[in-house]
């Protein structure tokens, strides 16, 4: 992890500072613009499953399209019910083609997103129904890359913060109160604390 972000963590949270340095983290760098949507599609496809499953579900998915390639265009000429047979829920494939048809009619904009604020990203991504909160900010995170993003919606980040900070109960509030010693650097904060749990036992 980048050592400005360590050094920084060891100053305002030294629970979190030691955390940080048993996960070793590597670098992430943004992903390219030409991934935006298959990666909103992606994060649909994955709400509420298991890595596994979702993964084998959406392999599936991509070979119902011209060689594999997820795009708005090949997504609006699939059959609902052929999407269907991969394992996507009815909801989820109402979710994707949503998706598909607001990038098609331009009232979503991915190409703009890289250039747009962290809150105003949010906004246009969930103009699209299927996509909350949480899977903009996972987003944030992941595909843009923003360095200073926490989800409070997220339970495994709730979890793990309740084990480091041995909470039974906190409060949004005080979840809140610890998160803010970590910016700008959240997102780092973030991944601290998801591969916490996976250390944990």
């Amino acid at each position: 992890m980048n050592r400005k972000v360590l050094k920084h963590f060891k100053k305002t949270d030294p629970v979190l500072y030691t955390a940080a340095v048993k996960a070793a983290l590597g670098e992430r760098t943004p992903r390219s613009s030409k991934f935006y949507f298959e990666d909103l599609v992606e994060s649909i496809v994955s709400q509420q499953l298991s890595g596994k499953a979702a993964s084998t579900i959406y392999e599936r998915f991509k070979k119902l399209l011209p060689k594999g390639k997820i795009t708005a265009e090949s997504i609006l000429k699939v059959k609902g019910e052929d999407i269907r047979t991969c394992g996507v829920s009815n909801a989820k494939v109402s979710y994707i083609k949503d998706l598909a048809q607001k990038i098609k009619s331009k009232e979503v904009h991915l190409e703009k997103l890289a250039q747009m604020k962290d809150g105003e990203i949010i906004e246009e991504l969930t103009k699209v129904k299927g996509i909350g909160r949480w899977t903009a900010e996972m987003f944030l995170m992941f595909t843009l890359n923003r360095p200073d993003v926490f989800s409070h919606g997220d339970l495994g980040l709730n979890s793990a913060i309740k084990r480091l900070y041995k909470l039974e109960n906190p409060t949004k509030e005080e979840i809140a109160a610890i998160t803010i010693k970590w910016s700008p650097y959240r997102t780092f904060a973030s991944r601290v604390l998801w591969k916490s749990l996976d250390a944990k036992g």
